[in-house]
């Protein structure tokens, strides 16, 4: 498991209203509020032939997020790390403002990064040029299960905001984590339907020393239920376990079983879906990859996570 320190002394130097470099090294770090200064910024460097790695982030960054981080500066002469709680992919005014906000916190965590990062952290007016709204998709049914029918209009959001990120930084890659595995999947269509001449990189999950899936929802929960939530991680295990001895449907039956027999969680889905188009089958089909998904509640905080079956 990765260790970060973090050095307390280390001080934001504003620049402009548009520009900050961070101290002791005013040389990697740069955070642009302005989407033209940011793409003014990049097109010269791009002139210069230098890569552009993106990792879209909505900020309360932890070793998962700079773990798509480190893997962009090592591919990537520079890296943007947008930093953005992106509205439209809300379906809960409650989960919105309830969601962390922490920028100066994030700044000083990536400014112990080795490389060259630029962050971007617009306001929503100036990332949607004054139209604060979500496109329509097609998505080929991959937002009509899990996460889609629990969440109507989150993928639209989704793809709406990535869309726009992509349009802005015009990056060679960008960086997504699979533990939103469905959004990788959705975002992967995405960039290849609109051909925007990017490389979608998916990262492995990232995760606690107990197993659970590192999210910023998780500073949202008391450490009694951060130790409850790794029940999550060991229903998946345990699905995994029985994958190839068990059916799908008694798998699953158990697993849903065990939420409700747990006092402390309120599921909302466990599924076992092919990897690809995440068609669900009450068989497994031979030469097929297979996620277990699942996600659940535990004191009003919404946890999702999902495992490799085979």
């Amino acid at each position: 498991m990765l260790k970060k320190t973090v050095h307390k002394d280390k001080k934001l130097l504003w620049i402009s209203p548009f520009v900050v470099f961070l101290s002791p090294q005013p040389a990697q770090m740069q955070l642009y509020k302005s989407t033209r200064d940011l793409q003014k910024a990049l097109r010269s460097e791009k002139s210069k032939k230098r890569r552009v790695g993106l990792v879209p982030t909505m900020g309360a960054l932890h070793l998962g997020h700079l773990s798509l981080v480190k893997r962009s500066l090592y591919q990537n002469d520079i890296t943007v790390v947008s930093i953005f709680v992106n509205p439209t992919q809300f379906n809960d005014e409650n989960d919105l403002a309830a969601y962390p906000r922490m920028l100066e916190k994030d700044l000083i965590l990536l400014s112990a990064e080795q490389g060259e990062i630029w962050v971007y952290a617009p306001q929503a007016e100036d990332i949607y040029d004054g139209n604060i709204s979500s496109k329509k998709y097609d998505f080929n049914n991959l937002d009509q299960v899990m996460e889609g029918p629990n969440r109507p209009g989150h993928f639209n959001g989704v793809a709406t905001i990535v869309e726009r990120l992509l349009r802005i930084t015009r990056p060679n890659h960008a960086y997504f984590g699979e533990k939103d595995y469905q959004q990788l999947l959705i975002i992967s269509r995405v960039a290849k339907q609109m051909r925007l001449g990017v490389k979608i990189v998916g990262c492995a999950i990232i995760r606690e020393s107990s197993g659970l899936a590192m999210s910023s929802r998780n500073q949202r929960l008391s450490p009694a239920a951060q130790s409850k939530a790794t029940f999550i991680y060991q229903q998946l295990l345990w699905a995994k376990r029985r994958f190839t001895s068990m059916s799908l449907p008694k798998i699953k039956e158990a697993v849903i079983t065990a939420f409700q027999n747990h006092p402390s969680f309120e599921l909302e889905y466990f599924e076992i879906n092919e990897a690809l188009k995440l068609s669900a089958h009450q068989e497994r089909i031979k030469n097929k990859k297979y996620r277990a998904f699942i996600a659940a509640k535990i004191d009003g905080v919404r946890l999702i996570d999902n495992l490799a079956m085979n």
